[in-house]
């Protein structure tokens, strides 16, 4: 699930996954982050969700997908669209 803040020059994307699905940890990695498993991993929330937010220029768009533990990786079913194997997301 994405959660979207748009501010004056910027847009806030908060990637949401189920705590504990799929098992593990889970990163979301894209052309934003230079594709680093490492730069953005989800963190646990009090709601029973785990998210973690990252800041992109308004009016963009971006490729991502979610990297899990034991080399999974999947998309976002409520992403903007899809680019080749990726989601898509929309600023």
């Amino acid at each position: 699930m994405l959660e979207r803040k748009q501010r004056k020059t910027r847009t806030e994307i908060t990637f949401v996954l189920p705590a504990d699905t799929p098992p593990g940890p889970v990163s979301v990695v894209g052309d934003f982050n230079g594709w680093d498993p490492y730069a953005h991993p989800l963190r646990a929330r009090q709601d029973a969700m785990r998210a973690v937010t990252v800041t992109l220029p308004r009016k963009s768009s971006h490729s991502f997908r979610y990297l899990a533990a034991g080399d999974y990786w999947f998309n976002d079913e409520s992403a903007d669209g899809q680019d080749g194997p990726n989601s898509r997301v929309n600023t």
